[in-house]
């Protein structure tokens, strides 16, 4: 089996995923919805292992760390004191041409990856150092070919007869970054106002950066007025929060101690993208760990590198997986300390899941606007302190994507005539693989059938995800599970009536072995939990 690389770009993934039922685009059959997605009927299977795994090992197989489930509408006040309400936006700007919205600190990399851009490069030359270098020649015939349709918005490319000299001389006669270049190639004839850099579709002028808060309001009662304002919640912490004391008071625990959560958040990305990674409704899976401010720093760093750790044991064990810490200048102003998790996608890096010290920010905060105390009283030290905050913050659904990016390859089998073929397989941990074990009936007669439905029902009652198929050739329904990840296929042939056994196969190594028909459900819940 000559294994093969695996994809390099979302396309491949993206089709596979609408074609096998992981991911559909939401409202598809009104033209969809842009930032939000379904998960069909393999997608949220895998979602759910992944929230599962991340709840056993975060809460149930822990004695410091409890669950949690607060509602998505809290009372407006949460948000002021969070400082959602006056402080979480992003600068936005606005294609004054086609009226496409963009965040201010995106643009780079969206101009970088715009088709206009590409073919731009493509008409230039690089020097010895990168940068991209374009002759008067080169570029009035780039404009008269590509631009035009391209980036029909451009002053350049409307006006070519007025600022095509001025700009040429510009870019030809010394080396410039990309970025130098597309601002001289977007200037002429911008309004004062206008951001510098073209927009990456059209090509047109951008309108300069303003404030937009990215929390979706709503209404609460029968009257649409100030007074009843809400918001959907933007991140899940702020419900833990509000309930440490409820928790710490309750269930009789102290710290150290974690209170965990999954659930939904909702954020009015001006431009959402990259699949499923930038959605306006997403899913988090966050903890809240409360512990001394002397013992911060230690925790801290065991978290970070637990968390690190939990995304290699479930698959992600290439070296596209990294543990980046962050600069001084990068931590926000109430944390002491962060790290990404980071995952090298075929878009780039980015980031999966935060760990931060975050100190006493959020519980002072919220003890100053609603006038309840969040000390803790030790009544063995005598000592009373607000806790400092630990927190590992991910996302389902970007981690949902990085398994399946991870998971997605391409090697080389037989088919039933012998002959090696390419197939398209999802090789997830067997944890995670939405459908544990698939049943075949080789053929559908001589008792084969009722031997495989008794097999597939054995599994069922035994708790593991089976299918049961017995449609197409035997090579086909392979490649079908193959695609879906399937962990081990069994197929029930002639043998399996006379002597009560049956071939499984393993979907990584192909090999194949002969057990009992009785000792499939064993078989499958072992290897499940011995990777």
């Amino acid at each position: 089996m000559t294994i093969q690389a695996a994809t390099s770009s979302m396309d491949a993934l993206t089709s596979l995923s609408k074609r096998r039922g992981f991911i559909f685009q939401s409202s598809e059959i009104y033209g969809g919805i842009n930032g939000f997605w379904d998960y069909g009927p393999l997608g949220v299977e895998l979602k759910r292992n992944v929230k599962e795994a991340w709840w056993a090992d975060m809460v149930r197989c822990r004695e410091d760390v409890v669950g949690l489930d607060c509602s998505i509408i809290m009372n407006p006040r949460v948000w002021e004191a969070s400082g959602h309400v006056g402080g979480f936006s992003d600068p936005m700007l606005t294609c004054r041409q086609c009226r496409r919205h963009f965040r201010a600190d995106h643009m780079d990399d969206l101009i970088t990856q715009s088709d206009w851009v590409a073919s731009l490069c493509e008409a230039g030359e690089a020097d010895a150092e990168g940068h991209l270098m374009l002759t008067h020649a080169k570029l009035e015939r780039w404009i008269r070919k590509k631009g035009s349709k391209l980036a029909k918005g451009m002053a350049l490319v409307k006006d070519a007869d007025t600022h095509l000299d001025g700009v040429a001389k510009c870019v030809g006669e010394a080396p410039r970054a990309l970025r130098d270049v597309l601002v001289a190639l977007g200037t002429p004839g911008l309004p004062a106002d206008s951001d510098p850099l073209p927009c990456p579709f059209c090509g047109g002028d951008l309108t300069a950066p303003r404030q937009f808060n990215l929390m979706f309001k709503t209404h609460i009662g029968a009257m649409e007025d100030h007074a009843s304002t809400a918001y959907l919640r933007p991140e899940t912490a702020q419900g833990i929060f509000c309930n440490y004391r409820n928790v710490l008071d309750s269930y009789r625990i102290r710290p150290p101690f974690g209170i965990a959560q999954i659930g939904k958040s909702f954020r009015n990305e001006i431009n959402p993208r990259n699949y499923t990674f930038r959605s306006r409704e997403f899913e988090q899976m966050e903890m809240e760990f409360f512990c001394h401010p002397s013992e911060a720093d230690t925790w801290y760093t065991y978290w970070r590198d637990l968390r690190y750790n939990w995304y290699v044991q479930l698959g992600l064990h290439s070296e596209k997986l990294h543990l980046r810490d962050h600069e001084k200048d990068e931590l926000a102003h109430y944390a002491r300390a962060c790290a990404d998790v980071e995952y090298d996608f075929p878009f780039g890096t980015s980031e999966l899941e935060g760990i931060a010290n975050r100190a006493d920010y959020d519980l002072t905060k919220h003890q100053e606007f609603s006038g309840k105390d969040m000390h803790f009283f030790d009544d063995q030290t005598r000592e009373r302190f607000v806790p400092f905050v630990i927190e590992p913050s991910g996302g389902v659904d970007r981690a949902t994507l990085a398994f399946l990016t991870e998971a997605y390859c391409e090697d080389e089998a037989p088919n039933d005539k012998g002959e090696m073929q390419t197939r398209t397989v999802m090789k997830f941990h067997p944890r995670l693989a939405p459908t544990k074990v698939a049943i075949f009936p080789l053929v559908r007669k001589d008792g084969m059938p009722e031997a495989a439905t008794q097999i597939y029902e054995a599994c069922k009652k035994a708790g593991i995800v089976a299918f049961y198929d017995e449609k197409g050739a035997i090579g086909r329904r392979y490649r079908r599970q193959d695609e879906a990840g399937t962990p081990f296929c069994v197929t029930v042939d002639g043998d399996t009536v006379s002597d009560g056994t049956v071939t499984v196969r393993d979907r990584d190594s192909l090999q194949q072995e002969r057990l009992s028909a009785d000792d499939v459900p064993a078989f499958v819940a072992r290897h499940l939990h011995s990777e």
